[in-house]
């Protein structure tokens, strides 16, 4: 007699291991209740502005900082606009376009897709956080296109794990760049410290070990996490219609059309741009080249040249430029948020209250703790050190700390923020067609498992030091 089994409806399908049905509830959530990254970006405004005014500033005085510093931020606004633009127009370019597309092949199924994309994101983030921002993106695309079952919010989420773990602890650290060259620190700090190279601040096996754990468990965090192939809603799902690179194939139809169809003004301003980076490399040293607008820099000429044709690279550039919408409209509201705490002393308060209740056991995790927090209405990396170095250093000092591993605290625990907050998502988003709802909920399982775990070792870390 054959038995007829009844269907199995959705809700009762395997939703995969805790990590998945975790990931599936936090994305809900977040999909529903998470607003968009502009409000948020408008509350914080208002928050920042209350705390000003509820130390002791003017009303009037608070809201003349926001308007001045609505500006400081241009340039920064422009260079993460110039790194979107540029490096979308290079990772199209045929030869490069091609890479991503033949590594997007590489993983099999969703869970698998996930880890190799974050592994992907954590390790370029190691040699520049700009980079791994937008090739993660477009990977995280690519990938989410090619692997049946690829959940598109667990590719985007995991695209972003570069800038929101262990990019602070690599080679375009900016606190540790900052503290390696003189001439970049104020004397409020080179009194304190001094120069501190690379090799006690980057080079320290403490901040490796970090590294190596925190992309380990954000690996296993992206594979388990990832749901199964009944849950997972691909990138059609999400509503995002995929497009591929479309590599123009117009040809010459008027005489005038001579110069935006030949290679030799492509490859003449790429030499002229070619020599430029050798010499400030040869002038500098290598690490100029990390540098944000040397990179940018890179970028333009490496893509004007594989692009071969200056229409073809100009078409590279139109496609870029609807990603940069978010960066243009929020990046300056941080810049009043920012001028808006350090004008009033708010900044300068938290770091003295968090530093004057620290001693030398509970250093490591007090400012660990403080610096994450900064970080939601600070999110510059370089900014907030200089913010934070005068107290922390002094501090430290005082206690008879290893100044580099201090550094490397920093570095550790600043880019927890990253994970929850939408200032960085915002290239990456715009490069997935996302918002920071739809990725949010998965970054926040990592957030909530990368706080503890940090604030452990650098905690436990610190004994290592005499």
């Amino acid at each position: 007699m054959l038995i007829q089994s009844r269907p199995v409806k959705v809700e009762e399908r395997p939703v995969g291991s805790w990590l998945a049905a975790t990931g599936l509830r936090l994305s809900d959530w977040f999909e529903r209740w998470f607003p968009d990254a502009f409000a948020l970006a408008l509350v914080a405004v208002i928050i920042v502005y209350a705390a000003c005014v509820a130390i002791g500033n003017s009303p009037i005085q608070t809201a003349q900082w926001f308007g001045a510093g609505f500006w400081d931020l241009v340039a920064f606004t422009m260079q993460m606009t110039m790194i979107i633009v540029s490096g979308y127009a290079l990772a199209t370019a045929r030869p490069v376009y091609a890479l991503i597309q033949r590594m997007a092949t590489v993983p099999k199924n969703g869970r698998s897709a996930a880890a190799f994309v974050a592994l992907f994101s954590m390790l370029s983030s190691l040699i520049s956080w700009s980079f791994s921002l937008i090739f993660s993106g477009l990977l995280a695309r690519e990938v989410a296109h090619r692997v049946r079952g690829a959940d598109y919010r667990a590719m985007g989420a995991a695209g972003y794990l570069g800038v929101g773990s262990v990019w602070a602890l690599g080679l375009s650290s900016s606190a540790a760049l900052l503290m390696a060259a003189p001439a970049s620190l104020p004397q409020s700090i080179l009194q304190i410290s001094g120069v501190i190279p690379l090799s006690q601040t980057l080079g320290l096996w403490q901040g490796m070990f970090i590294a190596a754990v925190l992309i380990v468990v954000s690996m296993l965090i992206s594979f388990h996490s990832h749901p199964t192939l009944a849950y997972a809603r691909d990138i059609e799902a999400m509503g995002v219609k995929y497009e591929p690179v479309a590599v123009p194939a117009g040809k010459l139809e008027k005489p005038g059309e001579w110069l935006e169809y030949s290679p030799l003004l492509t490859i003449l301003i790429s030499f002229f741009g070619a020599v430029y980076l050798v010499r400030e490399v040869a002038d500098k040293g290598p690490s100029v080249i990390l540098e944000l607008n040397h990179y940018i820099f890179a970028f333009l000429v490496a893509g004007l040249f594989l692009h071969w044709r200056p229409r073809f690279f100009v078409h590279a550039v139109t496609a870029a430029v609807p990603s940069v919408a978010g960066v243009l409209i929020q990046y300056p509201l941080y810049g009043g948020i920012v001028k808006m705490m350090t004008e009033s002393g708010l900044a300068k308060d938290l770091a003295h209250f968090f530093v004057t209740v620290s001693t030398q056991h509970t250093f490591p995790v007090l400012v660990g703790v403080y610096s994450a927090f900064l970080g939601f209405f600070v999110p510059s990396a370089g900014g907030k050190w200089l913010i934070e170095a005068p107290y922390i250093l002094d501090a430290a000092k005082s206690l008879h700390m290893h100044l580099g591993w201090v550094v490397q605290i920093y570095n550790a625990t600043e880019a927890l923020a990253n994970l929850i907050h939408p200032f960085w998502m915002l290239p990456l988003l715009g490069i997935l067609g996302l918002k920071a709802r739809d990725i949010v909920g998965y970054s926040m399982l990592q957030f909530v498992i990368h706080v503890p775990l940090v604030l452990f070792l650098v905690w436990i870390l610190t004994y290592t030091f005499g």
